[in-house]
């Protein structure tokens, strides 16, 4: 009460902030008078002198006033459209890094020059963010007219576009695309192994187009890049095949550490079983090609060594469940990771289950906070405020309408049923199509739209369905909707990005009817006076109608989506209509106890086709409304805080990526990585002050084998007289650095220098996709931890983090081993490019609610088409060192791979590794 009377006294907040940017307002048009008087070639000489302005140390709000009265001109010239002062106001709004709501027909494509042109003069791009690639286009070109003529330049990112194409369109001044198609590019960009190949400049600034629809409405739904699984069933069994053909001497067993690993003996037993079977086309099984083998291999070498059925795991249902060791429970849903689990179920004869190869994913959420100024603008964004306040750190301020809106909202009609709905919403169209005047129907399906529409068809009243599958069609038909009498059913999403004018399009119908003559004949000039003429005719009758009535056929669960209906109707000043008829069957009625009112109903002796009309069931519905609005909001918000803590550990590892790139050689990188993993191995293995006969020296032998390759007198050197932890690790450093040293020595060191650059990142992106697939293994079963008087969030970010940990140490033990092991074929150094070979992968958006994936762009809601397909550059494979067609005793080169134990092929008739194949 006290509130009201405050607001009516000072004005509300919102109404205080639009008063303030008078003031500026008054100081753009206060230009416009000398910036008239230009000419077309001063005028655009104007965006060199604000440049030079800028570069001179001036700020953007200084030039603001400037740059808005030369967009305004600029308008005027090419477009034939002046902005209006709350454009103005619109497009300051916008500059500040907030969100602008502006009613439906106030122009908001156009609002968008005013900013953009400003903070696109700095020269870091900016990017307009729209819903679909219609749009995209289409705003792009249109806007384009008025960039172009200030000398900026502008393009736009759609689907289908090559790589090239996408720099070109990221390297303009302005940049127009859809918000899935920018998150894919950015996720993109960060699999990508050369930083010549991405294509987004760093982020600047970003206007959303319909900010309600793409930071709320799709922010549940993350973009996910997934390619095609390694692990597929047919390769997990043919290897299992090959494991009971091992014997003891293959493999070491350490039961107490869980691991297993292959002797040299057993290494090129598998290979050898390998290639019989047809799975190691070439090569050894460290070549750089066949790492993934490796990872194989080891699994069902663990599987069948470490494993034990009913003991560690049981097979129910045809499916391998595994069991805690300290509860002796089956843990149903939870997988062993990095394939073990796929291996013990080739082992059983199960059915191998394909794990989800996410290689990159974002949310909105997370992808929209990257830019260091964001803005939005929309029709209806005051419900979601508190959203956009705490989850982007975005205000939302309401612009008034240019001229005061004449709508008429009408009270909801309630009916019992929704036939009887449907029939009274049937009455109302054939009404106002007798009388003329357009009526927009909005309905919350296709299926509804459908159902209604069949209603109509037997009445045998002319009717447009619209949907959301075909943009393009739906703008054309949408724009005239506002002829006299039409009658247009369409889905609450459908014709956003299209003004309906009253009496119809005049543009519209010029692009469409008259697009075959040429724009100078006579023909063209007599047809357009004909059309702006009838155009002019039918906006009276529909005047005198009443103007467009808009028609809900349910309330949504938000607010916000009824809003953008009845926005459609009264623009710039038009009269209009709109109203909403609700059955007790409509799902937001049900949810609320619709039953007890439907009773309650038939005993006061509402008789069929009589509706509830009053002002309260209005009030009652909002409140139900806000209780939905408020509870989606809450599940945005904490699926928003599992996804920051990968959101996090992505930015880290994007970090290392893009430095990995960047960076000239990475040896120093590689070589700390090398110490590292060799002094937690020592460490592990030879705990500091410990006894020596506390040592695990057979441990660390196994370890420096597998890791190093290096078969070590660990034996020896721990015998000797007063040795200690340090002296042993600083000799397998010694002998591991002499090893990485001889093999720099042998292939030259360019060759070395872009074969580790490519390894690591390979490996990082083989390890951060493991990573993924363990958090959402994680993130799934977290929720249970609740009933143990956890917090899953804390439980959550606790485990993610030694996850993250493990990772790091992972990502140092796999390079290390791969670069001592790897073995290369002399070619020119231009072979090794990292950007060879191809890797098809999926776009996918997957909604988490329902479990099923969503492909790119903007879904309608009665399918799911396929995801779509695309094939970026990928490291091309180093091939192994071959042997010769003949072997010289005295040309190691022709030797090809030599076992370590084999006699050296030099004839000394010692083996090879105490001969020519010495480690350091």
């Amino acid at each position: 009460m006290l509130g009201a009377i405050a607001r009516k006294l000072f004005g509300s907040a919102n109404d205080r902030y639009v008063k303030g940017l008078n003031k500026t307002i008054h100081a753009i048009n206060e230009l416009e008078a000398s910036v008239s008087a230009l000419s077309d070639e001063e005028l655009a000489a104007r965006t060199v002198w604000l440049r030079n302005r800028l570069s001179e140390g001036e700020s953007l709000d200084d030039v603001l006033a400037d740059a808005f009265a030369t967009v305004r001109e600029a308008a005027k010239r090419t477009l034939g459209e002046r902005p209006y002062d709350v454009q103005l106001m619109g497009g300051l709004v916008l500059h500040k890094g907030m969100i602008s709501e502006m009613k439906t027909g106030e122009g908001k494509t156009l609002v968008a020059t005013l900013p953009v042109y400003l903070n696109a003069l700095e020269g870091k791009g900016v990017h307009v963010v729209t819903v679909n690639d219609y749009l995209a286009k289409r705003d792009a070109e249109w806007m384009g007219q008025v960039y172009r003529f200030l000398g900026l330049s502008v393009d736009c990112i759609i689907h289908g576009m090559t790589d090239e194409q996408r720099q070109k369109a990221y390297a303009c001044d302005v940049t127009y695309g859809t918000n899935n198609e920018l998150g894919f590019d950015y996720l993109r960009d960060n699999m990508k192994f050369r930083i010549e190949e991405m294509v987004q400049r760093p982020f600047n600034f970003a206007i959303v187009d319909e900010v309600d629809s793409i930071l709320v409405d799709e922010a549940r739904t993350p973009l996910i890049i997934s390619g095609p699984t390694e692990d597929n069933s047919e390769l997990y069994s043919r290897i299992d095949k090959l494991i009971p053909r091992l014997s003891e001497e293959d493999y070491e067993k350490d039961e107490k550490s869980r691991a297993a690993t292959f002797t040299e003996v057993g290494t090129e037993k598998m290979e050898n079983l390998l290639r019989e079977e047809g799975v190691l086309a070439e090569g050894t099984l460290y070549d750089i090609q066949n790492i993934s083998l490796v990872h194989h291999i080891n699994s069902a070498l663990r599987a069948h060594i470490l494993f034990t059925k009913d003991v560690d795991y049981v097979v129910k249902d045809n499916k391998v469940v595994i069991i805690d060791e300290f509860t002796g429970r089956m843990m149903e849903g939870r997988r062993f990771s990095e394939g073990l689990h796929q291996a013990l179920e080739a082992k059983e004869g199960a059915e191998i289950q394909n794990e989800n190869q996410t290689l990159a994913s974002i949310t909105f959420q997370n992808y929209f906070r990257l830019y260091p100024k964001l803005a939005g603008m929309t029709g209806t964004a005051m419900t979601e405020a508190g959203e956009f306040a705490e989850i982007y750190k975005l205000e939302v301020v309401e612009i008034p309408t240019n001229m005061d809106v004449s709508r008429i909202d009408e009270d909801d009609e309630v009916y019992r049923t929704s036939d009887e709905k449907h029939q009274a919403i049937a009455d109302l169209i054939a009404d106002c199509h007798e009388r003329g005047q357009p009526i927009l129907v909005g309905t919350v399906s296709i299926e509804k739209s459908e159902e209604l529409a069949g209603i109509l068809k037997k009445r045998k009243i002319p009717h447009a369905v619209l949907n959301a599958k075909h943009h393009a069609s739906e703008a054309g038909i949408i724009s005239q909707a506002g002829a006299p009498g039409a009658v247009t059913i369409a889905t609450n999403m459908a014709g956003r990005g299209t003004d309906i004018k009253l009496g119809g399009n005049v543009d519209m119908r010029i692009a469409t009817e008259l697009a075959k003559l040429d724009p100078e004949s006579d023909e063209f000039q007599k047809r357009k006076a004909a059309i702006e003429a009838e155009v002019a005719a039918h906006r009276e009758i529909v005047l005198k109608a009443g103007g467009l009535y808009v028609v809900g056929t349910e309330r949504h669960e938000s607010r916000r989506i009824d809003n953008q209906l009845r926005g459609r109707s009264g623009r710039q000043g038009d009269p209009g209509g709109s109203k909403f008829y609700l059955s007790l069957q409509d799902d937001l009625m049900r949810i609320f106890g619709s039953e007890r009112i439907d009773g309650m109903l038939k005993k006061l002796g509402l008789q069929d086709g009589e509706a509830i009309v009053h002002p309260w069931i209005n009030k009652a519905l909002e409140k139900a409304q806000q209780k939905v609005e408020a509870r989606n909001f809450e599940i945005r918000k904490n699926l928003l805080k599992f996804d920051d803590v990968m959101n996090d550990q992505r930015k880290v590892i994007y970090e290392q990526r893009r430095e990995l790139m960047t960076a000239d050689e990475v040896a120093d990188t590689v070589h700390d990585m090398r110490h590292h993993v060799i002094e937690d191995m020592v460490t592990r293995y030879i705990p500091p002050k410990a006894f020596a006969e506390q040592w695990d020296v057979e441990g660390l032998h196994a370890d420096a084998l597998r890791v190093l390759g290096l078969d070590l007198p660990l034996d020896d050197w721990a015998k000797e007289e007063g040795i200690a932890d340090v002296e042993i690790r600083e000799r397998i450093l010694k002998v591991a650095d002499g090893k990485a040293a001889e093999k720099v020595a042998n292939y030259g060191p360019e060759v070395i220098r872009d074969v580790e650059k490519s390894i690591l990142l390979q490996v990082l992106d083989m390890v951060w996709k493991d990573h993924l697939l363990t958090l959402d293994h994680l993130r799934q079963g977290i929720g249970l931890r609740a009933y143990g008087q956890r917090d899953p969030l804390n439980e959550y970010k606790r485990e993610a983090f030694n996850l993250f940990d493990e990772l790091l140490v992972g990502l140092r033990e796999r390079v290390t081993q791969v670069l001592l092991h790897v073995e290369l074929h002399m070619t020119p150094p231009e072979d090794y490019s990292m950007s060879g070979g191809q890797q098809e992968m999926h776009e996918t958006r997957v909604d988490p609610s329902l479990g099923y994936a969503q492909a790119t762009g903007v879904l309608n809601d009665s399918s799911v088409p396929d995801s779509q397909a695309e094939e970026p550059a990928g490291p091309a494979p180093i091939r192994s060192r071959q042997a010769a067609a003949e072997v010289d005793p005295n040309d190691p080169s022709t030797w090809g791979k030599v076992a370590r134990n084999a006699p050296c092929p030099c004839g000394s008739g010692r083996k090879y590794k105490h001969c020519h194949g010495r480690a350091g």
